[in-house]
C-alpha cells in the first residue's frame, strides 16, 4: 500500500494530511491559537480527592481541572509489582502508554485512590487525553516520552515490543536487545520504526531520552504549582515521528523552513529516511493539488456517497455515532441479495476510512442493510474486521447481529475534526432543525391575536425575516387578510434580513401613538 504525508503550513495554521493509495485516511491541524497538549508534562496539585469515583482532579493551570484515575497513579517502583513482559496496545504502533498499566488488578484493590493521593498534594501529570466537549483534560503520572524508535517510561522496568512488528523472531531480538543495555530503574517500548535497527541506533535514541527525563525533572523541582515542565512536539515533527513510517513513501511538505526542521529532525533519529522528504514548489495550493482539501469537505458533510451509487449517514451525538448504509442509486446487476451485499462490502471500506479521517471515538452503532444470509452477515463483519486492522487507534468490534447492526467502541484521544472545525449554528443552535416558515407565519398571527386589545384598529407592522414575509405574501396571504379583518387593523409586512429566521418583532405604528 504506497502512502504519502502531505504538510500545508500557514502562519495562521498548520494542515497534515496521511494519504493511502491516493485517499485521506488521517487528517490533523494545529493552530497557534489553539495547540493540542497530549503528551505535555504539567506539575499540578491535587485539588479533590473523590473514594467513591477512586479518581482526584489536578489543577493544571488549564481552565477545568484534569482528571485522575485510580489505575493511572504510580510514583515508584514499589508501589507494585511489575510483570516481566507487558505486550502493549494503542494508537501510533499498537501501544498506548496510558494503557500499560503499572497496577495490576490486586494492587488496585489494595491502593484506594484516598490512599495514594491527599488534597494539596504536588504531583507531575501527563496529558493522556485532550479536553473532550465539557470534560476537562485526562492525566497520568505513569509518564510517558516517546522517540521515533523507543517510548521511555521511567517509572516502570519492562520492555515492550509494538504489535505491529509481526515477526516474532524480530520481536524476541529486540526485547533482547532492550533488557541488555537499557538502565534496570526504567522501561522502554520498542515502537514499529525500530524493526530492523541495530544496537548502536537504538542506544543512541535511549541516552537521548533519558536525557530528556533528567531535563524535565530538574525543571519540575524548580518549577511553580501548576506549571508546564514538557511541551510535546508540534504537528509538523510529530507527524515525521510517528506517520512517517515504512508505508509511507515520501514526506511533501510546502514550507522551506519546515522542509529544513523536519530534515534536521531525521538526521537526528532516521537519516535515511531524509531523501524522502521533498519540498513542494508548484503554484497551485499543496492540499488542492493532490486533492485533500475535496476530501476534508467531504468529511465534514453527514452523507457520504459510494462508488455504486449507495451512501452512507454518519450522525454523531454527545454519546455516540451512527453510521446507517443505504443503497441509493445502486439497482445491481442480477438480484436483490447481491445488491445488498456489494453495497454493505462497498460501505466497509469508507466507514474504516471515514472513521480515521473523522477521528470518530467512543460508541459507534453501524446500520448496515438487512440481509438474510448468515455467510452474507459474517462475509460483511469480517471485512470491517480487516478493514480496521489499519487504523492506529484500538478498536473493538462485536459480532453482527440478525438486523444487521455492529456495535464498535473505538478509542477516543482528541476531539473529532467535526467537532473541531464546526461550531453550533447560530440559527437552530446545534440541533440541527429550525422551526419551518409556516410555523413562524401561524406563531406570528398567534401573537398578534393574543395582544387584541392592543392591536385592535390598529396599524401594526411586522418585522421579519424576508422569507417568512414572502411567505405571507404568497400561501398564507389568507391567513394574513383574516387575522386583518378580524381585528379590523392594517397589518404592515417590513422584511428584515438581519433577523434570525425564527425572530420576529410585533409594534404599533407610530402614527396611532401620537394621533392617540
Amino acid at each position: 500500500m504506497s502512502g504519502e504525508l502531505v504538510i500545508n503550513v500557514a502562519p495562521y495554521e498548520t494542515r497534515v494530511a496521511l494519504l493511502e493509495n491516493g485517499h485521506v485516511v488521517e487528517f490533523y491541524f494545529e493552530r497557534p491559537s489553539d495547540k493540542g497538549i497530549t503528551g505535555n508534562i504539567y506539575k499540578g496539585r491535587v485539588v479533590r480527592v473523590l473514594p467513591g469515583m477512586q479518581s482526584a482532579f489536578v489543577d493544571i493551570g488549564l481552565e477545568r481541572a484534569a482528571f485522575l484515575h485510580v489505575e493511572d497513579v504510580i510514583f515508584n517502583h514499589d508501589d507494585v509489582s511489575f510483570p516481566e513482559f507487558l505486550q502493549c496496545e494503542g494508537e501510533a504502533d499498537g501501544y498506548d502508554g496510558r494503557q500499560a498499566k503499572a497496577l495490576s488488578a490486586s494492587a488496585l484493590e489494595s491502593a484506594p485512590i484516598e490512599d495514594l493521593l491527599r488534597e494539596g498534594q504536588e504531583i507531575l501529570v501527563q496529558i493522556a487525553k485532550e479536553p473532550l466537549g465539557t470534560k476537562g483534560a485526562r492525566v497520568t503520572t505513569n509518564i510517558t516520552i516517546p522517540g521515533r524508535k523507543l517510548v521511555l517510561m521511567p517509572l516502570a522496568r519492562h520492555v515492550g515490543v509494538s504489535r505491529r512488528i509481526e515477526d516474532e523472531a524480530e520481536r524476541e531480538r529486540l526485547r533482547e536487545l532492550m533488557n541488555s543495555i537499557k538502565p534496570p530503574n526504567v522501561g522502554f517500548i520498542v515502537r514499529t520504526a525500530a524493526e530492523g535497527t541495530d544496537e548502536k541506533k537504538l542506544a543512541g535514541e535511549m541516552d537521548f531520552l533519558l536525557k530528556v527525563w533528567e531535563s524535565i525533572k530538574e525543571r519540575a523541582s524548580k518549577a511553580p504549582v501548576p506549571s508546564l515542565v514538557y511541551r510535546e512536539l508540534d504537528v509538523t515533527l510529530r507527524a515525521a515521528r510517528d506517520l512517517f513510517a515504512k508505508e509511507v513513501e515520501k514526506l511533501i511538505v510546502d514550507s522551506e523552513k519546515e522542509y529544513e526542521k523536519i530534515v534536521n529532525f531525521l538526521e537526528a533519529f532516521a537519516p535515511g529516511l531524509t531523501a524522502q522528504v521533498e519540498l513542494y514548489r508548484g503554484s497551485q495550493p499543496i492540499f488542492d493539488f493532490y486533492g485533500i482539501e475535496m476530501e476534508i469537505q467531504r468529511a465534514l458533510e453527514k452523507k457520504v456517497w459510494l462508488k455504486s451509487g449507495g451512501y452512507i449517514v454518519i450522525e454523531s451525538t454527545e454519546a455516540l455515532t451512527t453510521i446507517d448504509v443505504n443503497t441509493g442509486r445502486y439497482v445491481g446487476k442480477r438480484n436483490l441479495e447481491e445488491t445488498i451485499l456489494k453495497t454493505n462490502l462497498e460501505a466497509v471500506q469508507e466507514i474504516a476510512c471515514q472513521l480515521r479521517l473523522r477521528n470518530i471515538g467512543g460508541i459507534i452503532i453501524i446500520d448496515f442493510i438487512d440481509m438474510e444470509k448468515p455467510s452474507d452477515r459474517e462475509r460483511v463483519f469480517q471485512a470491517l474486521v480487516d478493514a480496521l486492522k489499519r487504523d492506529r487507534s484500538k478498536t473493538k468490534v462485536l459480532p453482527m447481529s440478525e438486523f444487521g447492526l455492529v456495535q464498535m467502541t473505538r478509542k477516543r484521544t482528541r476531539e473529532s475534526i467535526g467537532r473541531l472545525l464546526h461550531e453550533p449554528c447560530p440559527y437552530c443552535e446545534g440541533t440541527g432543525l429550525i422551526k419551518s416558515k409556516q410555523s413562524i407565519c401561524y406563531e406570528i398571527l398567534r401573537a398578534i391575536e393574543k395582544g387584541r386589545s392592543e392591536f385592535l384598529g390598529k396599524s401594526v407592522v411586522v418585522r421579519a425575516h424576508p422569507d417568512i414575509v414572502g411567505l405571507f405574501y404568497d400561501e398564507e396571504r389568507s391567513s394574513f387578510e383574516w387575522v386583518e379583518e378580524s381585528l379590523h387593523a392594517r397589518i404592515y409586512l417590513q422584511p428584515d434580513a438581519s433577523l434570525h429566521h425564527e425572530e420576529f418583532d410585533i409594534a404599533v405604528l407610530e402614527e396611532n401613538r401620537r394621533s392617540e
